[in-house]
């Protein structure tokens, strides 16, 4: 067991393309204001004008493979950057349990943790691909404004975590990804035809997600004022207010969905009775 987390650690921690990573804006790809800008126009305007062309479903034969692909592809991306972002966190390099939550005034984004956000940046454009095979397969109801808000809102996000190098980012990647991990997983499985019980877990699971991100933070804002500060607050309070205003939604969808289960419920009872 020692062998394979030393294997680990060296190939998601210590390897010498991670080890010495450096977010630089305009050298590092896909680092600049302005292919944020464009990313961002170009998710929101393709949505906007797919949704409304009259397109002709997809034949599910030939889509759900591809579906099927793009979640693995997440499902194990998410899994990789959980574990690597993990061992970075206790790795002896880690000075002590506060550094994961406040970093130190002009850190530099470099080393390790900056390496897997960055991917984690990255993954997010992937994840764009979510709303086009949502399109395409014809379910339109399927596209909320949750949906869209919240795929556009968290590239901004992931962004602002490498752009001013912001406190407890470490600690929001694991928890995001984990959460990725089973989110993606039950997205696969229904791809292949196989539809687990565990949909409202994942719903769940994002929601206390959100929840222990404001735990954490009342213990990052208090290292921020009782000592010389936290590096990226201005960043923080977006992702704060981000983070917020997820969970209002989050928890109405949560609501709603149970609702409708709850009524569905009643009636087969109703008629069978």
């Amino acid at each position: 067991m020692s062998h394979v987390v030393s294997n680990l650690r060296y190939w998601l921690v210590n390897h010498p393309t991670i080890l010495h990573f450096s977010w630089i804006p305009g050298q590092t790809p896909a680092s600049t204001p302005l292919f944020l800008t464009l990313s961002l126009i170009s998710y929101l305007s393709l949505t906007f004008l797919l949704r409304r062309l009259p397109l002709s479903p997809i034949n599910p034969v030939l889509l759900k493979p591809i579906t099927a692909v793009h979640n693995l592809i997440l499902f194990l991306l998410s899994l990789i950057m959980a574990v690597g972002c993990t061992l970075t966190i206790l790795s002896p390099n880690t000075p002590n349990l506060d550094w994961i939550l406040c970093f130190p005034p002009n850190t530099s984004p470099t080393g390790p943790h900056f390496f897997w956000a960055y991917v984690f940046y990255l993954s997010k454009i992937l994840e764009f691909f979510d709303t086009l095979f949502i399109i395409l397969s014809g379910s339109i109801q399927r596209l909320s404004f949750l949906h869209v808000y919240h795929h556009a809102t968290v590239l901004v996000m992931c962004y602002l975590w490498l752009h001013t190098c912001q406190s407890l980012s470490p600690v929001a990647l694991v928890t995001n990804a984990s959460v990725h991990v089973l989110m993606y997983g039950y997205y696969f499985l229904c791809a292949v035809g196989i539809r687990p019980k565990w949909k409202r877990v994942v719903t769940d699971c994002q929601i206390v997600q959100f929840l222990f991100s404001f735990v954490v933070s009342g213990r990052m804002l208090y290292l921020h004022f009782t000592g010389s500060g936290c590096s990226g607050i201005w960043g923080w309070c977006f992702n704060a207010a981000f983070n917020a205003s997820l969970l209002a939604l989050f928890i109405d969808f949560h609501a709603r969905s149970y609702a409708k289960r709850q009524n569905m419920v009643s009636r087969q009872k109703n008629k069978s009775s």
